[in-house]
């Protein structure tokens, strides 16, 4: 998506560590005309799938995972990173490490909010080394439902997370892949 790409150059900054800092649009202010274009690029990518539920785990995930999930028509679903008052009963859960918090997770669903029937689809804002979207599939593997592929915003190429997935083979769309990043430039892979 060749428009996040130059969003990106004009309104991101690199951070030490491989940190895109994006909160201008993304992550923490919200371009919601431009999140809503995101979702639309998703949806026409896997028009095709059969998408039923929309998959991601809080928090940055969930404004492009409601954005793609408004263009398909379907719920959008998060995954907790924190058992709270308000998920009690039967839960699908597993561990997922974060790249940027650089911490695990035990991430959580109701399991009434995915079923055997579902066809998910999941998302991320981010996509670094592939554990996020790695734990989201088993979420769904746990509840006997479908994963049909994974949508990312933002992939970091470099860190081979993506390359590792799509081998394996789930089919990742992402709308932008930085192929290198330092502290003066940011170069794309073209798609």
């Amino acid at each position: 998506m060749k428009a996040l790409e130059e969003k990106i150059l004009r309104e991101g900054t690199v951070l030490p560590g491989h940190i895109l800092k994006v909160g201008s649009f993304l992550n923490q202010q919200l371009d919601v005309p431009f999140l809503m274009e995101m979702g639309q690029e998703i949806a026409r990518l896997f028009a095709d799938c059969g998408v039923t539920k929309v998959l991601t785990i809080e928090a940055s995930g969930i404004a492009v995972a409601v954005a793609a999930a408004a263009a398909f028509g379907t719920p959008a679903v998060f995954a907790k990173k924190h058992k709270s008052g308000n998920v009690s009963g039967d839960v699908l859960t597993t561990t997922v490490h974060s790249y940027t918090h650089n911490t695990d997770y035990e991430i959580m669903v109701s399991r009434e909010y995915i079923s055997p029937t579902d066809r998910v689809l999941l998302v991320d804002d981010f996509l670094a080394n592939g554990k996020a979207l790695i734990g989201l599939a088993e979420l769904v593997r746990q509840a006997g439902a479908e994963t049909v592929g994974a949508a990312v915003a933002i992939e970091k190429g470099f860190q081979k997370g993506g390359d590792a997935l799509r081998k394996a083979g789930l089919r990742v769309e992402s709308l932008a892949i930085v192929e290198s990043m330092s502290d003066t430039s940011l170069t794309f892979r073209a798609q």
